[in-house]
């Protein structure tokens, strides 16, 4: 028999319920009332702080046998417990032990012991004199961040997996104070100093793209399969297809944010943000807002003369002729015909021809005093 069941209560289980049984409870009320999924519920906080306080009690199991056998005021207190058959409060004089001037137990009756019936319980570390060492609770969030990173179900409904929206790998988050509440004051402050909490963290995915796509600009439909929680805890997962717009003359690295798209976490949704890379091209070689194409000449064009049509990115032919000698690695220049500059609506880069002359590899004496002769 334990002296009260309010906590026990609040997880929606039994006083002899099992450590795993006291987890599965905790999941399913902390879920249910996180603020990040009650942000037009105020009442939503205070159900959260008092299941999270709940849980850190239950899941210790001195805490636990300490608050079966006393109860939670005893607890409250810091008191060791009393040999047994011992009133723990019985120097109180009837009234409440000595630092609770700080707790706020809703409907006790003032100057005596809590009866039984329905209450609610407010914290705080308020002063007060008598009890050595009171219990001080964690931060809801703080309770709920821990236990988050500590449990491991073993199974795909496991609502607190790690793993990235649909297998893809995550970036490490960051940790930074959060507060999710009017006026963004902190409900917990009682409790002590606000602990940091996981941000949430941000999904990074490639988007290959060719060069044609990021010359005109395109929008990619990107399928992609969220994790998240239904109103019992249990991890679902569904499809979901992003239009992802490409501005032209988007350069690689550049990125693309979605906010709160993908698998729901501790913390809220994670971001997911598209990285846009380059296809290689089999005629451009891209330097910035600047397309290079480079043109292969024998030694016998470079020297007397050729001719070349050269397309464009976007089809144009530039007819290319040299009738005299072109150097190795000399290059041509023309201007407006490379990519799209995408901060400068309506201008683009340069289209820059480079020449690379092969020399022959072996020559017969022969050739070599012809040359000479010419030369």
């Amino acid at each position: 028999m334990v002296k009260e069941t309010k906590l026990y209560d609040q997880l929606g289980v039994k006083p002899d319920a099992s450590q795993d049984e006291i987890k599965k409870g905790y999941r399913k009320a902390a879920l249910k009332w996180h603020p990040d999924k009650n942000k037009d519920n105020p009442a939503a906080s205070e159900k959260f702080k008092e299941c999270s306080q709940a849980y850190e009690i239950l899941s210790d199991p001195e805490k636990r046998k300490t608050y079966d056998q006393f109860g939670l005021e005893f607890l409250l207190r810091g008191g060791a417990a009393p040999p047994p058959g011992e009133n723990p409060f019985a120097n109180a004089g009837g009234g409440m032990p000595g630092g609770f001037a700080g707790f706020d137990f809703g409907g006790m009756p003032a100057g005596g012991m809590p009866g039984g019936g329905a209450r609610t319980f407010h914290f705080s570390t308020g002063g007060g004199g008598g009890g050595s060492n009171p219990f001080n609770f964690s931060s809801p969030e703080s309770i709920f961040a821990e236990f988050m990173r500590g449990t491991s179900m073993g199974d795909d409904d496991d609502p607190f997996s790690r793993g990235g929206m649909g297998g893809m790998p995550r970036s490490s988050g960051r940790t930074r104070m959060r507060s999710n509440y009017p006026g963004g004051g902190d409900p917990f402050a009682s409790g002590g100093a606000r602990e940091a909490t996981p941000d949430v963290t941000t999904v990074e995915r490639a988007l290959p793209l060719t060069l044609e796509e990021l010359f005109t600009g395109v929008t990619k439909k990107m399928k992609i399969k969220r994790k998240s929680f239904d109103d019992t805890g249990k991890r679902t997962t569904t499809d979901q297809v992003l239009e992802v717009p490409i501005k032209p003359g988007l350069k690689k690295g550049s990125k693309i944010k979605f906010k709160g798209v993908g698998d729901q976490e501790e913390g809220g949704k994670q971001d997911l943000h598209f990285i846009v890379e380059e296809k290689p091209h089999p005629l451009f070689v891209r330097d910035g807002d600047d397309l290079i194409h480079t043109i292969e000449l024998e030694l016998k064009e470079a020297l007397t003369g050729w001719k070349r049509t050269i397309t464009t990115i976007d089809g144009k032919q530039l007819n290319i002729e040299k009738g005299g000698p072109t150097g190795p690695g000399s290059s041509d220049t023309y201007p407006s015909l490379g990519m799209p500059i995408s901060k400068k609506p309506g201008e683009r880069g340069n289209f820059i021809i480079k020449y690379n002359v092969k020399f022959p590899t072996s020559l017969t004496p022969t050739q070599k005093q012809q040359l000479k002769e010419i030369l």
